[in-house]
């Protein structure tokens, strides 16, 4: 079995910064793509970043430039560092690890942005 475990959230001002994290332990043999997910209220859950074994980086639009996502492969950790925050990335944002097959889900971190 394998646990996520985040930290990082919070309530930060418009132009503020926050870094997340997602620690994975437990029964790890290698993790392929790591990717941050979110959901706003009443929104469906959205798709940000993902990271892939080799370090190509993929974003949704609305967060190139302002988002960095990478990871530590010896801590088993992604990170999603945020710049730049808009009221409109206020949202639970979620990490999705990918390893042997299967999907692993986080807890769920809240980042709220105030205008």
């Amino acid at each position: 079995q394998v646990q996520l475990v985040e930290s990082g959230g919070g309530l930060v001002q418009a132009g503020g910064s926050l870094r997340l994290s997602c620690a994975a332990s437990g029964s790890i043999f290698r993790i392929d793509t790591m990717r941050w997910y979110r959901q706003a209220p009443g929104k469906q859950r959205e798709w940000v970043a993902v990271i892939t074994e080799a370090g190509t980086t993929v974003y949704v639009e609305s967060v190139k430039g302002r988002f960095t996502i990478f990871r530590d492969n010896a801590k088993n950790t992604v990170y999603l560092q945020m710049n730049s925050l808009k009221p409109e990335d206020t949202a639970v944002y979620y990490c999705n690890i990918h390893t042997l097959g299967t999907n692993y889900w986080g807890q769920g971190t809240q980042v709220t942005v105030s205008s």
